[in-house]
């Protein structure tokens, strides 16, 4: 297994980010395997999967850079530069791709090939091929749906922070994704591979979510930085069944008001309610505002947007009267 050894120091000081890149290149990997987990990702897909593939047809010198790069065991390092912090931008991000020496480069392709390069790669534009295409990537796939999914990932972050603070990193880093587990005795294994171990402690540590589920990864910009990526969790992730609300919690709270509480399994903005239940905007506010004055819920901002989240109170009634 691969792990780093993280001090406290390094540990209390980790935070989790929001990478508009890191999310580009999550919808890269799904493209690249062409299989999704769930029907958003499938309609996702169906939409962009054919342009994707036409413009690699187009271009044999970048699609032979994805094949190369997008190795089974290691991704070529060039590609996920290490998020710097809050408040990155695309573009700012995606320039760094683009200023890899191309020696440096080769090298990491050659390191996910675990062999030759071929010839065809053998050539000073690699960097720029790759930002360019991870740029079109962006414009045609990303950036359309940008709101909502900015909107997940903070929900996502709330939601982590609220595990830290309730059960500590060992119950926050377990659930980041598999493979991914708080060993003790300062260990963070990162992956299930058979890599040496590296000692991080006095580097910058982020964790950042992208919504792409069943894909993750690690980078690092040593000796500096270090991240894992992770694929964001909850019911905001997709498209899917609501869950059903207990008959008793209906009868106590109210059927509407027992549904906004039962959907915060994630922690979800006004507007999300709004979508998910059908619910006006005033009973929403209405049911929510019940909801904080009785301490069954709590908020916190996150970006732009106000996040409701169950507290623990709100847990215990919601688990009650779910068994």
């Amino acid at each position: 297994m691969g792990w780093w050894q993280v001090n406290a120091d390094t540990l209390a000081g980790s935070r989790f980010v929001i990478s508009p890149l890191a999310e580009t290149f999550g919808a890269l990997k799904m493209l690249h395997a062409a299989t999704a987990t769930h029907p958003g990702e499938r309609d996702w897909l169906d939409a962009h999967l054919p342009a994707y593939r036409q413009h690699l047809a187009d271009d044999p010198v970048t699609a032979l850079l994805v094949r190369s790069g997008l190795g089974r065991e290691w991704i070529a390092d060039f590609l996920t530069p290490t998020p710097r912090g809050e408040g990155a931008d695309f573009h700012d991000e995606v320039q760094r791709v683009g200023a890899v020496p191309p020696a440096a480069a080769r090298a990491h392709l050659a390191r996910s090939l675990r062999g030759p390069l071929p010839a065809a790669l053998h050539r000073d534009d690699l960097p720029a091929r790759a930002a360019e295409l991870l740029t079109h990537l962006w414009t045609e796939t990303v950036r359309p749906y940008w709101d909502r999914r900015r909107r997940v990932l903070e929900a996502d972050v709330v939601a982590r922070t609220a595990q830290l603070s309730q059960g500590g990193w060992a119950a926050a880093l377990d659930a980041l994704r598999p493979g991914t587990r708080w060993l003790g005795d300062n260990r963070l294994q990162v992956n299930r591979r058979a890599y040496p171990p590296r000692e991080i402690s006095g580097a910058e540590l982020f964790f950042v979510p992208i919504t792409p589920q069943g894909h993750g990864w690690v980078s690092w910009d040593e000796p500096h930085r270090y991240a894992v990526v992770y694929p964001c969790s909850g019911a905001l992730a997709g498209p899917g069944p609501r869950p059903a609300v207990p008959e008793s919690l209906g009868a106590l709270l109210g059927p509407a008001r027992a549904g906004v509480l039962v959907l915060l399994d994630s922690p979800m903005s006004t507007t999300q309610l709004v979508a998910l239940t059908g619910q006006a905007l005033g009973s929403v506010g209405r049911h929510l505002r019940v909801l904080l004055d009785a301490r069954l819920v709590a908020r916190r901002r996150a970006g732009r947007s106000v996040l409701y989240y169950r507290t623990p109170a709100g847990e215990v009634l919601v688990g009650a009267q779910r068994d």
